[in-house]
């Protein structure tokens, strides 16, 4: 394994003027964090723990497929501790894309929640960065955790799987025209409003294309996106379950979309949301692809 990111753990940007620092934004909002899970046991319990710690009106929604190392059993128990904790168990493994979109309909049919956070159960995502997103959330509908952002801030991944992942990322601005270094990654968090707008249901794509997809309806639909700076670091147990029909899909997914879109003029700039009504912007982190559907 190779280690690839020279960056220091947090790559902070300034909070614009006038916005509440991260932990203020996060206490502030009621926010469900979407968690689709196979064989995830050695980890979940963890996870759970450092996610409930972040901030006081965050709950957790576990989509479970079936996880033959009772991956439900153990959200299960730790649910009859703490209300905070959802599980949503499906009859079989139905891949990720699919997991997402139960738990979104989840959040819109069954929560008053205003942000949905989407992260992967093995802690390639930090937990400690969900009050950034939120403070970024200030401003945007949409909040993109990006590995390329600022260089590659990657841990302990094989080059090989590096440059699949930046390569795919580079194919996707091509194709489709999306303005963003990583379309391809797993950690967002979404307004509700967003989530209702998207064609969930005529998604059917998992890994990599679920993720350009989502965002690519967001961008032509008008909504307002950021990319943040994270740490992404290799799991710490499992399997990844990456393969080659997942990579397949995605050349295809991307090929759709860019055709799709070639005959359409670009999304329209739309203005920053105000900051706690009428508070000045100032220096936010970059914002890329905000714009009106076309």
């Amino acid at each position: 394994m190779t280690q690839l990111a020279d960056a220091p753990r947090a790559v902070r940007n300034p909070a614009p003027a006038g916005a509440m620092a991260p932990a203020e934004a996060a206490a502030r909002h009621k926010c469900l964090v979407v968690i689709p899970t196979y064989n995830e046991r050695e980890t979940i319990g963890e996870l759970i723990s450092q996610l409930l710690v972040v901030p006081e009106r965050l709950e957790i929604l576990v989509v479970d497929d079936a996880s033959p190392d009772g991956t439900a059993e153990l959200v299960k128990a730790l649910a009859q501790d703490d209300r905070r904790i959802h599980l949503l168990e499906r009859e079989g493994k139905l891949g990720l894309g699919s997991a997402y979109v139960a738990g979104f309909h989840y959040a819109l049919a069954k929560t008053d929640t205003e942000f949905v956070f989407q992260m992967d159960a093995d802690f390639s995502h930090d937990p400690a960065a969900i009050p950034e997103f939120l403070a970024a959330m200030e401003e945007d509908d949409l909040v993109l955790g990006s590995r390329y952002l600022n260089g590659v801030t990657v841990v302990n991944w094989p080059l090989k799987r590096l440059f699949l992942s930046y390569g795919a990322n580079l194919y996707t601005r091509i194709i489709t025209r999306l303005p963003f270094k990583d379309a391809t990654g797993g950690f967002k968090c979404f307004r509700r409003e967003v989530l209702a707008a998207l064609d969930l249901d005529g998604i059917h794509s998992d890994g990599y294309s679920f993720q350009i997809e989502t965002t690519y309806q967001a961008w032509r639909r008008g909504f307002r996106i950021r990319e943040i700076p994270i740490i992404f670091v290799e799991r710490r147990a499992g399997v990844s379950k990456m393969n080659r029909r997942i990579v397949w899909e995605a050349i295809f997914v991307v090929w759709r979309l860019g055709l799709a879109n070639l005959l359409r003029s670009l999304p329209r700039p739309r203005a920053p949301r105000p900051l706690n009504g009428s508070a000045p912007l100032g220096s936010a982190p970059p914002r890329a692809g905000v714009g009106g559907a076309g």
